[in-house]
C-alpha cells in the first residue's frame, strides 16, 4: 500500500475544506502518474485512519472525485482510479502558431465607425471636455441604492428577476406614460412605450425596422455621427440637409421628398447635436405638414429635453398631429447621471411590438432591477426633484463657461449661448488646428476632442461640443486656463 499519510497533507487552518484538499491532492497524484488507472484506493475507513481524519471527510473526497470522473465506484470492490481519465492533454505547437494572432481567417462585415477624437485614452487625465454629459457627482446615488435594496429584499424580487418582456417592465412603462404626458404633452398608453438600454439602442431598433439597403434617409448637416453610422451600417444612402440657427432646413426636406422616395427622416428638434440649436416654431409647423403629406417616418431624437434654462422647452413633434409617423426617442441616462443605460422609444403600438420582436434577437429583456428602481423614483418624485436641482447647477455652469470663454479666449472662438442642454457648440478660428490643440492639451492634463467626428459626412466645422455640465467652477476655470495657454 502506498504511504498515503506522506503523500496527502491537509491543513485545517485553510479556508479550503479538508475534503477538497484531499480530492485536489488525489487528482495531482493521478496526473503525476503515482496513482495509475485501474488502481483501487484504500477504503474510506482505512484512509481515514491513515490520515487521522473522520471517515465522512474521506467519503466526501471520494464522492467529489467520482462526480468529476476521476474515480469509479465498483460494486463490492471499492473505489478505483478511472481508466478513461478526464484529462485534457495540452497540444504541442511548433513555431509561433497561435489561433488568435493577427487577422481573422474568414470574411466578415466590418462596422464603419470613427473615434470620438482626442487622445485614445483618458486614463489618468484629470480634466476632460466631453460631448455633454451630466456630473456623476450630482447623481441621486443614495436614492438609487435605497430603491435597489428595497426591491432586492422584497419577496417579489425573484419574479422581477426572472420574468419580463422586451418592451420593458410594466411598472416603468406606466410611469413613463404619466411622466411623458406631463412633461412632453404626449397622448400615449403603455402599449406605445418601449424601454431600451439607452437611446442609441432605440435609434438602431427603429431604423432597422424601417431601412433597407439603398433606401434614402434624410439627416442634418452636421448631425449626430453615431446616428449617421447606424443608418449607413443598415445600408442607407444619406441625404445631408443643412442646419442653421433655426434648425434643420425644412424647405430642403420638402425638395428631397418631392424628388426621391425618402424612407426616413432623422432629426433632433431640441438642442440639435452637435450645434445645440432648436427647431423654430415656423419650421415645426411646416415640417408636420410635410410629414403628414408624404407619410414620412420620422425618428425624433430628444436626448436632453429635461435640461433647459432660459425658457420653457418647446414641445416635441411627437406631441402634435403627425399622423402616427413620429417615433420619439429619449434617455434617462443623462437625467440620472449614473452608468445606468435606460432609454425609451414612443411609437404606434404595432411598431413597438415589432421592435420588441427584433430586440429579442440580441437582448431578450431589459434590466428588471434598474427599470423597477427607476419606476419607483419617478413615482415618488425623486427624479423630478433631482432634475430641478441639476438644472439650477448646470445653468450656473453654463453661464460661467460662457463668461470664461468670452473673457479669456476672445476672438479665438465663436459660440451662441445654448438655451439648454449640457454642451456649447464652440467653433474655433480657422488659424487654430484642433488636432494640434488636442495634442498639446493632452500634455497638460486635459483631454479634448480634435472635433473630427462632428463633421462626419459633411464639411469640416473646426468646432467641438464643450461639455460644461460635468465640470465644477474650479475645473472649468482650469480647463479654460489650459486652452488660453495653448492658444495665446
Amino acid at each position: 500500500m502506498l504511504p498515503f499519510k506522506t503523500l496527502i497533507q491537509t491543513d485545517k487552518t485553510l479556508k479550503l475544506p479538508v475534503y477538497q484538499q484531499i480530492a485536489n491532492r488525489l487528482i495531482g497524484l493521478i496526473q503525476e502518474g503515482v496513482l495509475k488507472p485501474g488502481l483501487f484506493l484504500p477504503g474510506s475507513r482505512v484512509l481515514a485512519l491513515q490520515l487521522e481524519l473522520h471517515r465522512k471527510t474521506v467519503i466526501a473526497a471520494y464522492d467529489e472525485l467520482i462526480s468529476q470522473d476521476w474515480l469509479v465506484a465498483v460494486p463490492r470492490k471499492g473505489v478505483m482510479v478511472a481508466t478513461n481519465l478526464p484529462v485534457i492533454r495540452p497540444r504541442t505547437f511548433r513555431g509561433n502558431a497561435s489561433s488568435y494572432t493577427g487577422k481573422a481567417a474568414f470574411p466578415f462585415h466590418a462596422v464603419n465607425t470613427i473615434a470620438a477624437g482626442g487622445p485614445p485614452s483618458s486614463s489618468g487625465m484629470p480634466l476632460i471636455i466631453n460631448d455633454g454629459f451630466p456630473d456623476a457627482r450630482l447623481a441621486p446615488l443614495n436614492a438609487w441604492v435605497r430603491e435597489c435594496r428595497s426591491i432586492i429584499e422584497s419577496p417579489r424580487y425573484h419574479k422581477l428577476l426572472m420574468y419580463g418582456n422586451a418592451t420593458g417592465s410594466e411598472a416603468l412603462r406606466k410611469e413613463m406614460q404619466r411622466y411623458l404626458t406631463n412633461t412632453r404633452g404626449l397622448n400615449i398608453s403603455p402599449a406605445h412605450v418601449m424601454i431600451t438600454r439607452g437611446a442609441q439602442m432605440a435609434i438602431y431598433l427603429a431604423a432597422a425596422m424601417i431601412i433597407k439597403k439603398d433606401d434614402y434617409v434624410i439627416v442634418g448637416s452636421p448631425n449626430y455621427f453615431f446616428a449617421d453610422l447606424c443608418f449607413e451600417q443598415l445600408g442607407a444612402r444619406l441625404i445631408h440637409v443643412p442646419v442653421d440657427e433655426e434648425g434643420i432646413d425644412v424647405d430642403a426636406i420638402e425638395r428631397a421628398c418631392s424628388n426621391k422616395k425618402i424612407k426616413m427622416l432623422y432629426l433632433i428638434t431640441h438642442h440639435h447635436h452637435p450645434t445645440t440649436v432648436t427647431l423654430s416654431a415656423a419650421r415645426r409647423m411646416k415640417l408636420l405638414e410635410i410629414i403628414r403629406r408624404y407619410k414620412l417616418p420620422v425618428i425624433e431624437d430628444d436626448y436632453d429635453y429635461d435640461f433647459h434654462y432660459s425658457s420653457a422647452p418647446i414641445l416635441p413633434l411627437a406631441s402634435a398631429d403627425h399622423g402616427g409617423n413620429v417615433i420619439y426617442i429619449g434617455s434617462f441616462t443623462k437625467s440620472l447621471g449614473l452608468s445606468i443605460r435606460i432609454g425609451f422609444m414612443i411609437a404606434p403600438a404595432d411598431f413597438i411590438a415589432g421592435a420588441a420582436n427584433l430586440r429579442q434577437l440580441m437582448d431578450l429583456r431589459g434590466d428588471n432591477l434598474a427599470e423597477q428602481a427607476l419606476a419607483n423614483l419617478l413615482a415618488d418624485g425623486t427624479i423630478e426633484r433631482h432634475l430641478k436641482q441639476s438644472n439650477k447647477i448646470y445653468r450656473e455652469r453654463r453661464d460661467l463657461t460662457c463668461h470664461l470663454l468670452q473673457t479669456r479666449l476672445g476672438n479665438a472662438v465663436q459660440f451662441t449661448i445654448p438655451s439648454g442642454g449640457m454642451a456649447i457648440w464652440l467653433r474655433f478660428s480657422k488659424k487654430i488646428s484642433l488636432r494640434r490643440l488636442s495634442e498639446k492639451a493632452s500634455g497638460l492634463g486635459l483631454r479634448i476632442t480634435s472635433g473630427e467626428q462632428y463633421h462626419y459626412g459633411t464639411k469640416p466645422q473646426n468646432g467641438i461640443r464643450f461639455g460644461f455640465a460635468s465640470l465644477n467652477a474650479r475645473e472649468l476655470g482650469e480647463v479654460v486656463r489650459i486652452l488660453e495657454s495653448i492658444i495665446a
